[in-house]
């Protein structure tokens, strides 16, 4: 069971700030890995709002997540100037590579991935991003060269 008393501190960081919840939800996510149910309820507790209001926001954003994600989460544009640009063969090589479909996680924990709309870089397209690593002008090894190089990475760290 995660430290909950670490949701104290950061909600005390933004007390008076107006319209806090984004920044909290942001810090408790970065402190816990995801948004769970115990997580948003203490934050409901600390702060006196309703837990519908807070799940709400947690539930509408995309950077926000209520499980558990990979170490890295990898994020494929699915907009039109990626798809013109063949990131359907891109995405095809990240899943065969990861064995996986999008919203799954890989079973060491390293990998998620993901489907987000426009990064706003259309003119190298296809493009992914890693973490908060972009990448552009990808062809399926290219993207699975960076990915290699993301689990080499982790593998040292571990």
């Amino acid at each position: 069971m995660p430290d909950l008393a670490k949701i104290h501190d950061i909600v005390k960081v933004y007390e008076k700030t107006p319209t806090p919840l984004i920044y909290i939800l942001k810090d408790v996510q970065k402190e816990f890995g995801a948004l769970t149910e115990p997580v948003l309820s203490e934050v409901a507790r600390i702060t006196q709002m309703p837990l519908s209001e807070i799940y709400g926001v947690a539930t509408f954003y995309s950077l926000f997540t209520t499980q558990p994600k990979g170490k890295h989460v990898v994020r494929c544009c699915n907009n039109a100037p990626c798809h013109v640009r063949n990131s359907k063969e891109v995405l095809q090589k990240i899943k065969e590579y990861l064995q996986l479909e999008i919203g799954g996680t890989t079973a060491d924990g390293l990998f998620t991935l993901e489907f987000t709309s426009c990064l706003g870089l259309c003119a190298v397209a296809p493009v992914m991003m890693v973490d908060n690593e972009v990448y552009g002008n990808l062809t399926p090894e290219k993207a699975v060269a960076i990915l290699k190089d993301y689990k080499l990475k982790g593998s040292s760290n571990a």
